[in-house]
């Protein structure tokens, strides 16, 4: 019981789905039991593993055999899976049939080339690449016959290894195939070319199966081999979804199974248990067969209804294309309207800032001939340099009156404009004093403006003290620039909106030296010497 537990454990199999065929019980990516194994990957051809490590293609003789013409012999040899294989067959016409008495030696154990294979099947293949389970050749040491019949005529011999007797398709484990001995075969010679119709999974394939033999099955165990191909088949049938799509067929094998380990103990029965293996084995194939014609079945039902609704689909699509067209003539038709206003639209806005920019350039102009004016990203700044105020005060001079008087009958002329007034001084002296001089000069100016008729909606005064020079601090030219009142001139009728200062309260330039001490040149003093 020790080794058929083992055995148990080796025998479990994966069901591949439905193919153009029925296909072989083996032909699956990975069987459970190596799923704990560090195997190497398989090889995948056309979406199908083969797990051997090199493919070799052949073809097989097949013969046509004279019609009762007596017999004929023909001989088998092993292929790269078994080479040291070899045998003969005495082929001999009946009336209906082809009796086949077949002799083989060195058949090696079948589970030596995988775990899911028990046994070996001898098929016979048509010329048109259709094969035939013609018998299950059990292991009887290191001799093999077996002898059967077939109604074909015309057929080539091929011996693969197998998980079970009942297979209805080959695998690929090709390990013998028969071939003419030019003075005793009798017939009419003929080639089966070894492709996809004649073995699901392709080829000949060399492995190193022949010469790693894993727990080898043969009829003198204590179990009978025909008990590990019933459990292995029903594995593999419910592997395959047997229990969903014949699960009254599949439940007559697992019963059939039942009936043979429950005669496990009973070596006097041992034909029994074996006949309850076969019909387990049979009727597991049977549930495996029809489980992959149902789903062959599903999937075509599928495909016809895809099909059906790829059709509406595409009825409903030409109809939503055509309503989609009639959408887009008019969208078009509505985007041409659009286009036309948009154009229209644009005329008039370039017209309206052509005019903006040409007040804008006017008033630059005007304010250009009595105070300097420059343009930045802020608006028009007009400049008042310090010499427009009393030394180290924010009294205006009368200069700087008669020149602000001008500013303002300007601006009057130009309602909805800002004016932004910014104090500013140069280094000398703390920042106390800077302060609140630079504010107090900006103070004085936006006053006067008022005094002259600027409406002191949208007229601010802030001092900046010494940030924000203009020029270096550290000499006289440099701070006389520093030391100045600029009036920030915006609105939208000149195109231009209130902006802050781009950075106040930031030095612009690099501290220098210690600054020199007061002159009588028109540099501000410390609040202390004044």
């Amino acid at each position: 019981m020790k080794q058929r537990a083992l055995l148990f454990l080796l025998i479990s199999a994966l069901c591949s789905g439905a193919l153009a065929q029925e296909a072989n019980p083996t032909a699956t990516q990975q069987w459970p039991q190596d799923q704990q194994k560090q195997y190497p990957q398989p090889e995948m051809r056309d979406g199908v593993p083969v797990y051997k490590v090199q493919v070799v293609g052949r073809d097989i003789p097949a013969v046509n055999y004279f019609h009762r013409s007596g017999s004929t012999k023909i001989a088998f040899q092993g292929t790269s899976l078994l080479p040291e294989a070899k045998g003969s067959a005495v082929v001999e016409s009946r009336r209906g049939r082809l009796v086949i008495n077949a002799k083989f030696e060195g058949l090696r154990p079948a589970n030596s080339f995988g775990v899911e294979y028990l046994t070996y099947v001898l098929w016979a293949i048509t010329p048109e690449g259709r094969p035939s389970n013609l018998g299950e050749i059990l292991p009887q040491g290191s001799k093999n016959e077996i002898e059967v019949t077939t109604p074909l005529q015309a057929f080539g011999l091929i011996i693969t290894a197998e998980p079970y007797y009942a297979v209805t398709m080959p695998s690929d484990v090709v390990v013998m195939q028969n071939f003419v001995l030019n003075d005793k075969t009798q017939g009419i010679i003929e080639q089966v070319n070894a492709h996809y119709s004649l073995l699901p999974r392709g080829a000949y394939t060399q492995t190193a199966g022949q010469h790693a033999v894993l727990n080898p099955i043969t009829r003198n165990e204590a179990w009978p081999l025909e008990l590990y191909e019933a459990i292995n088949a029903v594995q593999i049938a419910e592997a395959s979804g047997a229990d969903k799509y014949a699960s009254d067929t599949l439940a007559t094998a697992k019963q059939s199974l039942q009936n043979a380990q429950d005669l496990e103990d009973h070596k006097s029965r041992q034909k029994e248990l074996i006949t309850y293996a076969r019909a387990a084995v049979q009727t597991a194939e049977d549930a495996r067969i029809m489980t992959i014609r149902k789903k062959r079945a599903e999937d075509e039902a599928n495909t016809k209804q895809q099909a059906q609704d790829a059709q509406l689909a595409a009825a409903q699509a030409q109809a939503a294309a055509d309503q989609q067209a009639a959408e887009r003539a008019r969208a078009e038709a509505r985007a041409a309207e659009a286009e036309a206003q948009a154009a229209h639209a644009h005329q008039q806005t370039q017209q309206a800032n052509d005019q903006t920019e040409q007040i804008r350039e006017r008033l630059k102009a005007q304010l250009n001939q009595v105070l300097a004016t420059r343009e930045s990203a802020r608006g028009l700044i007009v400049n008042m340099s310090d010499v427009l105020f009393d030394f180290n005060k924010y009294t205006l001079k009368p200069e700087a009156r008669e020149k602000l008087a001008k500013v303002s009958g300007i601006l009057l002329a130009y309602p909805g404009l800002t004016l932004q007034v910014e104090g500013y001084t140069d280094n000398i002296g703390s920042d106390e004093y800077n302060q609140k001089l630079s504010e107090e000069r900006a103070d004085v100016v936006r006053d006067y403006l008022v005094s002259q008729g600027v409406a002191q909606t949208g007229l601010t005064a802030t001092g900046y003290g010494k940030n924000d020079p203009i020029a270096d601090n550290s000499t006289n030219d440099g701070r006389a620039q520093n030391r100045r009142v600029q009036m920030v001139v915006s609105g939208s009728s000149i195109g231009v909106q209130e902006q802050p200062p781009s950075s106040p309260g930031n030095a612009a330039l690099p501290a220098t030296n210690n600054p020199p001490t007061a002159q009588n040149s028109g540099v501000s003093n410390p609040p202390e010497q004044q």
